[in-house]
């Protein structure tokens, strides 16, 4: 007998989450043997609480299902509802209601590790309870922040944009090479440092800029800070240094708390911003050189015209992978990607249980922050190279790029 699928996304909008929903609905769609309806949750599973669920298979007839697998951001929309931690809540007898309701038998939840945590609620619900129905997660997060996998989809094309701006930024920056000048470009990254870490990537030789990167897993000292500045600032006139939004005394307290007020999400994570210029008024007071601070924000997260091919065709495969394992029994895991050593860089999928994932953070291994907690080591450049690899043209329309939409 036929079962139905359903699929969500979660969290933060990725370059390539919507590859991820391509690959779900794809697959399943294709084995119309096993499976019947694929219905997507219109924002997450918050929205499926209210009946906010749609058929996807007019997207395939239409073309639509192709424009996806090119379009930023979450085309079903996003939440961020954290289920109760207590299993004997009432909300858990209700979505399962709702799962027979639509006869739901394979259910798939794209995003990071507070959606890997829904994933493994329900899964554990699931077995108390005796339902088969079938739990999977799809990672993604530019952060690259989840535990038994390589690396996460949405990285790669995040750790790509970084780069490429951050190299732009450095050209801008270098025009006025007569003047010592100081560009702080603050990168998203609350505990883990992998995307300020990418600005690496921007270099074109030994001494280029970024000179300076730091990262929230060592603890950062203003004092140093103002030193390396001064120090750097002696070789390159135009120094521009890369910080995560999430630098922190290494005691608990964030850079950017010290300039402003700093309020929490639904999850409890503090909302930061203002490390940048905080860091730009001390470069300010401190040394009294030409100093501006740029903060690359949401643009960072997904942008369509730095797509990795890479993480785009990894993100797609990764979500028919998948729908695979839940096929074929398998539920209350996460796919992740397994590196097989060699030259040549290539990844294997592989089912990891996803109640050893959820609410675990993967950081920068500290071996690879090097100059004392200002640089970034050749180990990171060789793990990250290979994700950013490749580009994908996205389709345009008089002149701009062509996204899909839910009318």
């Amino acid at each position: 007998m036929k079962k139905n699928v359903i699929v969500g996304q979660s969290g933060g909008p990725t370059a390539v989450i919507n590859a991820s929903l391509y690959g779900v609905v794809h697959e399943a769609l294709d084995r119309s043997d096993v499976c019947g309806t694929v219905y997507g949750m219109i924002n997450g599973i918050e929205g499926f609480l209210n009946d906010q669920i749609m058929d996807m298979e007019p997207l395939k007839q239409s073309g639509e299902l192709e424009l996806i697998r090119t379009t930023p951001g979450s085309y079903l929309g996003s939440c961020r509802y954290k289920l109760p931690e207590d299993l004997e809540d009432e909300v858990y007898p209700k979505l399962f209601e709702k799962f027979k309701q639509y006869g739901i038998g394979y259910f798939f939840y794209i995003g990071g590790n507070d959606s890997m945590d829904t994933v493994s609620k329900l899964s554990r619900y699931a077995r108390k309870t005796g339902s088969d129905i079938r739990f999977m997660g799809i990672p993604k997060t530019i952060d690259n922040d989840l535990v038994r996998t390589d690396h996460t989809p949405g990285f790669g094309s995040a750790a790509k944009y970084v780069a490429s701006t951050v190299r732009e930024i450095a050209v801008d920056a270098s025009v006025y090479d007569n003047k010592k000048s100081v560009t702080i470009v603050e990168i998203m990254g609350r505990h883990a440092g992998w995307l300020t870490a990418a600005s690496v990537l921007a270099r074109k030789f030994e001494g280029d800029n970024p000179v300076l990167i730091y990262l929230p897993e060592t603890a950062f000292d203003p004092d140093r800070f103002i030193s390396d500045v001064n120090e750097a600032l002696e070789k390159a006139p135009n120094l521009v240094v890369g910080i995560s939004v999430g630098l922190n005394d290494g005691k608990g307290t964030f850079i950017c708390e010290l300039a402003s007020d700093v309020g929490v999400d639904t999850f409890g994570h503090k909302m930061l911003t203002g490390s940048g210029k905080y860091l730009e008024n001390l470069v300010k007071e401190k040394i009294g050189v030409k100093v501006r601070s740029v903060e690359l924000n949401v643009s960072q997260r997904c942008s369509s015209a730095m797509l990795s091919a890479t993480d785009q065709k990894e993100a797609v495969e990764s979500g028919a992978y998948g729908v695979k394992c839940a096929l074929e029994g398998e539920t209350g895991k996460m796919i992740g990607f397994a590196r097989v050593p060699g030259e040549e860089y290539r990844v294997d999928y592989v089912a990891e249980d996803v109640d050893l994932i959820c609410n675990q953070e993967k950081t920068v291994p500290l071996e690879w922050i090097t100059g004392n907690g200002s640089d970034i080591g050749q180990e990171f450049i060789d793990y990250a190279q290979p994700l950013i690899q490749g580009s994908v043209k996205v389709p345009e329309k008089d002149g701009l790029p062509l996204f899909a939409y839910r009318k």
